[in-house]
């Protein structure tokens, strides 16, 4: 894949827009990753358990347990357009080193790149049909594949078909990593300079299409003038353009999508929200927005935009910022702002979300940690490890011994 990754990653720019220096990273991260799963996936596919009868109560010792993990079958991996390599690797990968085969269904938007990217793993030696790729729209061919029983797992990331996924596709191990409102809480004694630079990177990184991108800010009002300055100031120097040209901002994926967009920014508009800079389109090139004093009667208070628009909602307390992250049905990631450790502990504990960052903006690597989300973002939980983990079953073989009929002695 390293080696491949000039010609990936211009697949990557001219289907899915993205920025030519994000996309050879995603290309070299993926081949990172696999490298990895192949190292992890040895040692937890090394590790048994050996039982005995007698650790519970009222047994003799007359039997012994041996466990071990075995493969599931076949796993159905289904990435997003937004990484269609690297969240098709992170599939991948796991379900080949614990044993299974698997079938790629890549999306519309990026089916190309993860063509290549499939190639990559024939070239490398793996056998012809251990890699299955099915090209196609969703909507004609998803049922198909997710309730095909031939299949023993679901992967799946994306947004709101997971749910319908997961109603259909009856006694299988699913993997759901779906939308995210991803909250960004300010506390007043935060590093408003970090602060700021996080949220620019969180919320505008590939066009704000990413899973964990900063959905809301919400912000002490005692700072907030402070911190919608800073972040302003930061918006105008992003660049807008073409990927090619590793603009910051390149056209989101679709027009639909840009619709969508533009659909958030008007209700907001209508009802109060004020705009800090100018709202500007041309096709599905939607230039940065920031919006001050939204609030939650607002569509995009609450509503996931995949666009490089952002709300900033003011809040009077943390209680007020955790519940306006709570009552949210996402639960992907969070992430709060202070200097003071022992309230990002309790406001952590208090966000329901798979994953809380402290001082930094929502992220889903490094790959080997474990990432989740709560609600409707997902079932299970992904992450190099838990992904081997979950695409295996456990075996056990019980080695039944006579009743001894004398002690030794």
């Amino acid at each position: 894949m390293k080696e491949h990754k000039a010609p990936i990653a211009e697949c990557l720019v001219k289907e899915i827009a993205k920025p030519a220096k994000d996309s050879v990273s995603e290309v070299v991260r993926s081949g990172d990753l696999v490298s990895y799963c192949a190292e992890e996936g040895v040692r937890i596919l090394g590790e048994g358990k050996f039982l005995v009868s007698d650790s519970f109560p009222g047994n003799d010792r007359t039997k012994y347990c041996l466990t071990s993990k075995i493969p599931l079958g076949v796993v159905l991996a289904i990435p997003p357009f937004n990484y269609p390599v690297n969240l098709a690797v992170s599939k991948i990968a796991p379900a080949l080193i614990a044993g299974n085969s698997l079938v790629l269904k890549p999306p519309t938007q990026g089916a190309v790149a993860a063509l290549h990217m499939v190639h990559c793993f024939h070239l490398a030696g793996f056998p012809k049909g251990l890699i299955g790729c099915v090209t196609g729209k969703g909507s004609e061919i998803g049922d198909f594949l997710t309730m095909h029983p031939g299949v023993n797992c679901i992967s799946f990331t994306g947004g709101d078909t997971g749910i319908a996924i997961s109603r259909k596709a009856g006694m299988i191990p699913l993997q759901m990593e779906l939308g995210g409102k991803d909250a960004c809480i300010i506390l007043e004694d935060a590093d408003l300079d970090l602060a700021a630079a996080n949220i620019i990177k969180g919320g505008f990184s590939y066009s704000g299409q990413r899973c964990t991108a900063v959905k809301v800010v919400l912000v002490m009002e005692s700072v907030a003038d402070t911190l919608v300055e800073k972040v302003k100031a930061k918006v105008a120097k992003l660049t807008v353009g073409s990927p090619e040209d590793n603009c910051d901002i390149t056209p989101v994926v679709t027009e639909s999508s840009a619709n969508f967009i533009e659909g958030l920014v008007m209700d907001a508009k209508q009802k109060g929200a004020t705009f800090c800079q100018e709202y500007k389109r041309e096709g599905n090139l939607i230039w940065p927005l920031l919006l001050d004093n939204v609030r939650p009667d607002m569509r995009i208070a609450w509503e996931e935009p995949f666009g490089p628009v952002l709300p900033v909602i003011r809040i009077s307390s943390v209680e007020e910022g955790i519940h306006h992250c709570n009552a949210s049905n996402f639960g992907l990631q969070g992430c709060v702002f202070t200097r003071d450790i022992n309230k990002s502990i309790l406001v952590s504990d208090a966000m329901e979300t798979g994953t809380v960052q402290i001082n930094s903006a929502p992220a889903r690597g490094p790959d080997h940690f474990p990432f989740q989300g709560l609600k409707d973002s997902g079932i299970g939980s992904q992450g190099i490890t838990n992904s081997i983990n979950m695409m295996t079953k456990i075996k056990s073989t019980v080695i039944n011994l006579p009743t001894p009929s004398y002690t030794m002695g």
